[in-house]
């Protein structure tokens, strides 16, 4: 079974980094996954701070994606572990959506956005599906810490 998900008003859209959940990262609120995301090109710096401020994420996503910016020299090779660490952060402080997450079971978790070929499935499923694929990994980290808590408990 696949479970698809991309605008944060469906289904499943607690999935999305655009959905309203936000956390505390790093000493620092975050509205939601795509700030802190975003943020994170640009580490130590004003446009970091900029990009947490903003109001909505798709103003976040704009911004990171400006190269104008002084991207991260290694962002490439980190940007998976930027986004497992925000998204575990995220599904930990909300319960709610945590729950969602686990209730999925075994089931292939895809990003259907029909633009973005690394983090979604692209417009013919090509995709590398790379959000899919760490909402997976953060699932099984969940099930294996609440388990844990369960059991020691």
């Amino acid at each position: 079974m696949k479970i698809y998900f991309y605008h944060p008003r469906e289904k499943y859209g607690c999935f999305s980094n655009f959905s309203s959940h936000g956390f505390e990262l790093d000493g620092l609120y975050w509205s939601t996954s795509e700030h802190y995301f975003q943020a994170q090109k640009f580490p130590g710096t004003p446009d970091a701070e900029q990009i947490r401020k903003v109001k909505t994420p798709k103003e976040a996503a704009k911004m990171g994606r400006e190269r104008t910016r002084p991207l991260h020299p290694d962002w490439e090779q980190i940007k998976d572990d930027i986004m497992r660490k925000a998204l575990v952060r995220k599904f930990e402080t909300h319960g709610d959506i945590r729950e969602i997450l686990l209730s999925t079971g075994d089931a292939e978790i895809v990003e259907n956005s029909p633009i973005d070929y690394y983090w979604g499935c692209g417009a013919n499923g090509s995709g590398k599906n790379r959000l899919g694929i760490i909402l997976m990994e953060v699932r099984d980290i969940l099930r294996h810490t609440y388990h844990t808590k369960v059991n020691n408990t």
